[in-house]
């Protein structure tokens, strides 16, 4: 019956929230609605709701229900609304109960799919080629194989070996606060450990030798609600001693969405190509920086470009595409794991957790970042296994099968699978000072009534004010307000154990914080469950939790818990890694953590501590009993600490790192892009003066006017020899401009003079998927429009073509609207994957193919697309393949109407769990599928251009539609200008996108964007209003 009356305390509680909202929010709803909309308060009525619902079965709802009928005579209006309240809460946990099984119903259908992805690929794999079979016979039948042999060609980095190399290394870490000194680490949950991590592996690689410089790239925030060191450009993490040049390690800023709102990192999607085309223009120019620094004036590339997270991952994975360099991705903490986690708790439905955490957003970025990345470094081996083999994109078993084979030089058929190389974070030992293990002078003066505490920490002054009896050892907790950190379940394991009460204090570092009601809703229930639980055990004078604390007062924290032979306990029920614990153990602290990630490696290594199951309570009151109470173990435990921790330094970890990345950038591709400075027009007085000085003095000889027979020197020659003078000047201005053609095409492919870029993309099909009369109009207005705008330069603005059709399509297309295909600088055909020059007679770029081609699986993909892009109930000629003009980079299908055809993500989903990198485009209004490369897209072969060119992706004007291909939402962000014409496309394929279950549009493409300006319609006179208002944005 008590947990009746648990019951009956939530329903009256909520009971008198509601009645006193009512009657004080009475005549303000409307001003009410507006506030709830723009502040995330707590809610006491949701809390008590989400108590009851998943606190308590339907028995006890209806034991309780039918107490309320029993007793409804005292007071009926109050009893008639109970009963309804039970009756609402039962329905809620039936629904919960609902939701819970259609979600694990998903979640078993997603894993028979990923295990028949698997099992395909290992089928295909299976045939042996006879080299390999000879080859994998075994010496001797009873040894197993060796797995090392396979990284027995990676050579340990050297600082000797490397001393004289000149590396440029790319971080990006975008969200959070970043900066390099007081780190308001815990001030909300995006600025955690990995701001922390990220700032350190910065300083740590600058000072490896053979770097030279390392770019940190995170967001410019200018919020006059932050410190304004969060808005400058550019803050210097660190320079050697002697530096020169641009050497060291750097913040970068760069401006990204609203620039003075500090937004959380669920709503960052839509401005990551904001940050790409950011990124892009400042490593473009750090590269020639850095080339006539340290390179012979040949631009210096980055050596790696590594992405933290999902976001920075997705921006690291775009920049690596356009720039070919290789990318490294780390997760911290990985989406489908939080999914799955918050689907067994049954708190959210599916929907509601995609709204709040936008997590399918976030999946997608994880897994296109798997896509790309030549590697993933990880803290433990746990996370491989557990985290990332959730994901359709890796499969451990396959990835090393597929290593096995490219190391014996056998083909993978098209298959690729991201490498996975545990690296646990480093960190810096030069400022750690243990405590001693005798000699507590300075905190018995603290405890005492005697002695000078002014030069103590005041932090110590701040936690020991809680305790009634400040002399017993300290349980040390350091952590975000977050549910997933499980600091309630500690306090439940203090609070019922009497033993623990009497033998130690509690101490609970949970961020900072000014008032809970003015903090996100999840952490003020946490903190709002903390005091209740301090209350409901009477644990006052026995628990510390300080309001506030910096981070240079951290190891101040630790060494307070060691002098007291205190203990530190992590237990989160999942846990990446576990910096924490490495930084109890540098201060000689004995660990308590989960046996959940990666503390299970961290104790393994170090010795120093105890694992728990974080959901047994039991198991965490004993282990504390255990570290506290037996003083042998604690002062065991600490000198394993002390004696290992060396192998968590930053300098192992950068030697590991670099190694790393050494290996992988051997299989990665060798082209690298060329930057190209517009070739600017040439006056006439310098291109042609030889040629206009003597046909000057050849027309006014022949006039008779002037009979002097002087050359351009003064001297005196006769006819003959001025006439030759004169062809030989003629043949040099000739040979001198074909070569300054011929080196810009060389080198850069560029048309030159082009200041700015007009580019349409205008996907106006007609029902059949044939270009539309709309089409041929929009092309001549838009042109029109250009030529006509004086603030353009006219002649200056060159003009790009981007289309899903084949070359033969769109210069038929072309010819139709009487254009000429020489109107245009570049022709950008079947999604991306085919980039043509008109001025150079129709040639297709060659590098640019061989760009792209990055983990292009040919012709292993071509016949499985037709089966795999086939939807239940699809018969065999829904999808054909195209029998049109053939292309090595892409691989065209036909789709009759009203196909039953698998959906974007759906067909990608399938594609990545068998191996398959390919990025895949519905064109021509859904009549057509094109499968190209990974790094092949129009929205990157704009990107190509810019940097080929030397025109500034600011300087680029996108012409689309409202729809169009399934790719056209790529076209619609970054720092290009977009012009959106309304009503200039009837039929497009955006159906055939994404499935209901997926992320949003909203989520692509930002809505308040000042880069985007719409056209009432595609006339001339819309379109030049239209180029006015971007113009003027």
């Amino acid at each position: 019956m008590a947990r009746n009356e648990w019951i009956n305390g939530y329903l009256e509680a909520i009971l008198d929230v509601g009645s006193g909202s009512r009657k004080k929010n009475e005549g303000m709803v409307k001003i009410q609605e507006n506030k709830v909309k723009e502040e995330k308060l707590f809610s006491p009525t949701k809390y008590f709701v989400e108590e009851v619902v998943n606190g308590f079965d339907e028995t006890d709802l209806h034991r309780t229900w039918i107490k309320v009928i029993a007793t409804r005579n005292s007071s009926r209006d109050r009893s008639n609304r109970m009963e309804n309240m039970c009756w609402r809460i039962w329905h809620l946990a039936r629904k919960k109960k609902q939701i819970a099984w259609d979600d694990a119903q998903r979640l078993a259908k997603r894993r028979i799919e990923r295990e028949q992805g698997r099992h395909d690929a290992a089928e295909d794999l299976s045939e042996l080629s006879e080299g390999e079979k000879e080859k994998d016979k075994p010496e001797h039948s009873f040894k197993d194989p060796v797995i090392t042999r396979i990284n027995s060609d990676m050579k340990m980095w050297s600082d000797h070996d490397n001393k004289s190399r000149h590396l440029y290394i790319v971080l990006i870490s975008m969200h959070g606060l970043v900066r390099g000194e007081n780190m308001e680490l815990g001030r909300d949950s995006d600025t955690g450990g990995q701001v922390k991590y990220v700032v350190e592996l910065a300083c740590a690689l600058a000072n490896t030798k053979g770097v030279y410089r390392v770019d940190l790239l995170t967001r410019q925030i200018t919020s006059p609600d932050l410190d304004y060191s969060y808005g400058e450009p550019i803050e210097m993490l660190s320079c050697p001693q002697d530096a020169s040049g641009s050497c060291g390690a750097y913040i970068i800023r760069l401006p990204c969405g609203p620039r003075d709102n500090y937004i959380p990192k669920e709503s960052l999607w839509p401005h990551i190509p904001e940050f790409v085309d950011g990124a892009l223009s400042h490593i473009v120019n750090m590269a020639t920086v850095l080339g006539d620094q340290v390179n012979a004036g040949k631009p210096t590339w980055p050596y790696v470009i590594h992405g933290h997270y999902a976001d920075g991952g997705e921006v690291a994975a775009q920049l690596s595409a356009v720039l070919n360099v290789p990318m490294v991705l780390t997760g911290h903490s990985l989406g489908r794991n939080k999914f799955e986690q918050l689907l067994k708790q049954g708190r959210l439905s599916r929907h509601d957790i995609n709204s709040t955490y936008n997590i399918m957003r976030r999946i997608e970025a994880e897994e296109f970042g798997l896509d790309g990345a030549e590697m993933v470094v990880t803290s433990t081996r746990q996370e491989i296994e557990d985290q990332w083999g959730l994901y359709d994109g890796f499969d451990p078993k396959l990835e090393r099968k597929l290593r096995v084979r490219r190391r014996r030089g056998v083909s993978c058929l098209g298959r690729y699978m991201t490498r996975m190389v545990v690296i646990p974070p480093g960190m810096d030992f030069t400022n750690v000072t243990p405590a001693p293990e005798e000699g507590d002078a300075d905190l018995k003066s603290l405890i005492g009534n005697s002695g000078n505490k002014t030069q103590l920490p005041p932090i110590w002054s701040e936690i020991m004010r809680f305790f009634t009896n400040p002399h017993k050892p300290i349980i040390l907790a350091l952590s975000r307000p977050d549910p997933k950190k499980n600091v309630t379940t500690l306090l439940k394991a203090y609070g019922e154990n009497r033993a623990l009460r009497e033998l130690a204090n509690l101490t609970l570092i949970l961020g900072n914080r000014d008032d809970i009601e003015d903090m996100s809703n999840s952490s003020s229930v946490v903190l709002t469950t903390v005091l209740k639980l301090i209350d409901r055990y009477d644990l006052y004078g026995q628990v510390a939790y300080p309001k506030h604390h910096k981070q240079s007062q951290v190891p101040d924290i630790y060494r307070l818990a060691a002098k007291t032979k205190g203990v530190f306990i992590n237990p989160a029920l999942v846990e990446p890694f576990g910096l924490t614990l490495i930084e109890a153990a540098a201060y000689g602290l004995p660990v308590v953590a989960t046996r959940n990630g990666g503390p299970v490696d961290i104790i393994k290594t170090l010795n120093n501590g105890l694992l728990v199951d974080p959901h047994d309570q039991k198991a965490i009151e004993e282990a504390l009993l255990k570290l506290v109470g037996d003083k042998n173990l604690w002062l065991e435990c600490r000198k394993n600490a002390l004696k290992n921790i060396h192998r968590y330094s930053w300098t192992e970890h950068c030697r590991n790192y670099l190694s790393h990345v050494e290996h992988c950038r051997n299989r990665h591709p060798t082209t690298r892009l060329e930057i190209s400075v517009p070739i600017p027009e040439e006056p006439m007085s310098d291109s042609l003066r030889d040629v206009e000085d003597l046909s000057l003095r050849f027309s006014v000889e022949a006039s008779g006017d002037f009979k002097s027979n002087l050359n351009i020197n003064g001297e005196i020659v006769d006819p003959a020899t001025r006439q030759k003078e004169l062809v030989d000047a003629i043949t040099r201005s000739k040979s001198r401009l074909a070569s300054s053609k011929g080196n810009a095409a060389a080198s850069s492919y560029s048309p030159g003079r082009r200041q700015r870029l007009f580019v349409i993309a205008s996907d106006c099909y007609d029902s059949n998927g044939n270009h539309s009369e709309t089409f041929n109009q929009i092309i001549t207005n838009a042109i029109k429009a250009a030529n006509l705008n004086s603030s353009l330069g006219g002649g200056r603005t060159g003009f790009v073509l981007l289309t899903g059709s084949t070359l033969r399509e769109t210069t038929e297309a072309l010819k139709r609207s009487q254009m000429n295909v020489e109107d245009f600088d570049a022709l950008v055909c079947r999604s991306g994957s085919e980039l043509y020059y008109p001025w150079r007679d129709l040639v297709a770029d060659a590098d640019y193919e061989s760009h792209i081609e990055y983990r292009w699986p040919g012709e292993n993909v071509r016949s499985i697309i037709t089966r795999l892009a086939r939807a239940e109930g699809a018969v065999e000629d829904d999808v054909e393949e195209y029998t049109g003009e053939t292309s090595t980079r892409c691989h065209s299908y036909t789709l009759k109407q009203e196909a039953k055809i698998r959906r974007i993500d759906d067909l990608q989903q399938r594609l990545r769990m068998r191996g398959f990198r390919c990025n895949l485009i519905f064109t021509r209004a859904a009549s057509r599928l094109n499968v190209v490369p990974l790094y092949a897209s129009r929205v990157q072969a704009l990107r190509h251009l810019s940097v080929r060119w030397g025109i500034e992706l600011s300087k680029m004007f996108v012409i689309t539609g409202e729809k169009g291909d399934t790719d056209n939402e790529q076209l619609l962000a970054g720092i290009h200008k977009t012009l959106i014409l309304k009503g200039c496309v009837e039929y497009g394929s955006e159906r055939l996108l994404r499935s209901e279950d997926s992320f949003k549009r909203e989520d692509v493409v930002p809505q308040d964007s000042p880069y985007i300006a719409f056209s009432e319609g595609y006339q001339v006179h819309h379109i030049s209003a239209a180029l006015e208002v971007i113009r003027m944005k």
